[in-house]
Order: C-alpha cells, then sequence, then structure tokens
C-alpha cells in the first residue's frame, strides 16, 4: 500500500507541555499524514486498516480513492 499526502509545513514543530495529554499523559505524534490536528495523531490511521498492499491510494474530503498513475513534477511524456 502506498498512500498520497500533501502537507503544509514550513519547518519543526516545537512541542510545549500544554501539548501534552491530560488525561492519557502522553503526546502522539502523527504518521499516516492523515490526521485534522496534524502534528498530533487523532485515530484517522484506522480508516487505512484495509488498505491493499501494491494499491496507491489518496484521501481527500474524508474519502478515500484509488490512484492509477502517479506523475512527477520531473517526469515527462514519453
Amino acid at each position: 500500500m502506498t498512500r498520497l499526502v500533501e502537507l503544509e509545513a514550513n519547518g519543526p514543530r516545537k512541542l510545549e507541555p500544554e501539548d501534552i495529554d491530560d488525561e492519557k499523559g502522553d503526546v502522539a505524534v502523527c504518521q499516516c499524514g492523515l490526521s485534522d490536528d496534524f502534528p498530533f495523531c487523532d485515530g484517522s490511521h484506522r480508516r487505512t486498516r484495509d488498505e491493499d498492499e501494491g494499491t496507491t491510494y489518496v484521501y481527500e474530503d474524508g474519502e478515500r480513492r484509488e490512484v492509477e498513475r502517479v506523475v512527477t513534477a520531473d517526469e515527462t511524456d514519453e
């Protein structure tokens, strides 16, 4: 499985003491790129549990779509 994720970031995020969850006592950092509370995990990764190996997905507006082809900016038509 591959996932296309676009992030808007311009540098690292420094964690502050108020970032610690009062109930859990921890900070969970998003690794899937889908969190609405990025860079913190909000559990959005649960939507990816049934992704198939060898398939590329993109998540937009809360929906998952399969991607047929990925074209990079430096790729030319042959």
